[in-house]
Parts: C-alpha cells; sequence; structure tokens
C-alpha cells in the first residue's frame, strides 16, 4: 500500500496560509499545545512547494524538518539554494512528484506519510485527487489577504471530519479525510 499523502497547515479563519508579503507571524502563538512536531514522527517525505521552502529556509531558526527528505517543487531547479542537505529540486507533474515523494517515504518505512505542504501544491494534489488527509489547523485571525489555501481549485472535494480539537490559544485542529476530490468544477 502506497504511503498516505497529507496536508499539515496552519489557516486564518478566512482561509490564508500566510498573510500579505508572505507574512507568518500571526502564526505562532503562546500557549498552545505543539501538534506537528508529533506529525513530523509520522513523515517518511516531504513534497514542498518552491515559494514555501525559500521563504522557510530564509527564516531565522534552525531547520525543523531534520533529517526527512524534502522534494521542492520547481520549475526551476538550477536555482534552488538548498535549506538543508537533506534538500534537492524536483520537477514534473503533480502525480509524478507525489509518486517520487512516496518512494522516498516507503523508503523510510512501512508507517510514513508524505507531507505535502504549499498553496500551489495543495490546490494540484486536490484537483488531481492525490490527496489522503488534510489536517488544518484555524488560527483565530482574519487576515483578509495574503495566500489562499483553496482559492484556485477547479473541482469539488468532499470531505469527512475525522477528529476536531482545540490545542490553546483559541486554535482548532481539524482531521478530514477526503473522500472524492474533484468531483465536478465548482459552481
Amino acid at each position: 500500500m502506497p504511503p498516505q499523502v497529507r496536508v499539515q497547515l496552519g489557516m486564518s479563519v478566512d482561509g490564508f496560509i500566510a498573510g500579505p508579503d508572505n507574512d507568518l507571524g500571526w502564526l505562532h502563538r503562546d500557549g498552545v499545545t505543539d501538534t506537528f512536531t508529533p506529525f513530523l514522527g509520522t513523515v517518511g517525505a516531504m513534497l514542498m512547494g518552491r515559494n514555501t521552502h525559500d521563504i522557510v529556509a530564509a527564516m531565522e531558526h534552525p531547520w525543523v524538518y531534520g533529517e526527512i527528505p524534502v522534494l521542492v517543487a520547481t520549475r526551476s531547479p538550477e536555482t534552488l539554494i538548498p535549506g538543508a542537505p537533506t534538500v534537492r529540486a524536483v520537477t514534473g507533474s503533480i502525480a509524478g512528484l507525489i509518486e517520487e515523494a512516496a518512494a522516498a517515504a516507503a523508503a523510510a518505512g512501512d508507517d510514513k506519510c508524505v507531507y505535502l505542504d504549499g498553496g500551489a501544491l495543495v490546490r494540484s494534489a486536490l484537483d488531481a485527487e492525490l490527496v489522503d488527509e488534510l489536517i488544518l489547523t484555524v488560527v483565530p485571525v482574519v487576515l483578509g489577504g495574503g495566500v489562499s489555501l483553496f482559492t484556485g481549485v477547479t473541482g469539488r472535494t468532499e470531505l469527512a471530519l475525522v477528529g476536531s480539537r482545540e490545542i490553546g490559544g483559541g486554535l482548532v485542529e481539524l482531521r478530514y479525510k477526503v473522500q472524492a476530490a474533484a468531483v465536478g468544477p465548482t459552481p
């Protein structure tokens, strides 16, 4: 059985995963249960969008992904400056990229997943019916603009709620299994 493809993202109440100018400062709150570190323990490989990689690599903190192989989807692999030794550029269709990430995750262990990160990649994977689970942490803030998670998805994706929990600071983690992706154009 191939590794599961999971999305794990923080999101504002109005559906943004980054604020204007790619601001992520609103994501960090005091008094919140760390759900990210345990999630990383389930990850065998990560498929990350180029913009997301460049933003994370430029941050002034240690690389949070440790030894997890990070495949960065890019149209310009020759210009990628890896944020860590475990980072490498990949190109191709969304199906091919996920297949490559799944092979890397499978090599890490039978129970490891592919962690998919980056708005454009997530939207493409949803449209291609390649996402198994969405884990969304809703942050109690309205940004009014920025990088939208779902704007641009071309089809309706049915989800089944499999869990929800308050994790402190007014944040709520929602876990959804994808039921049927891209069943038709969004009205």
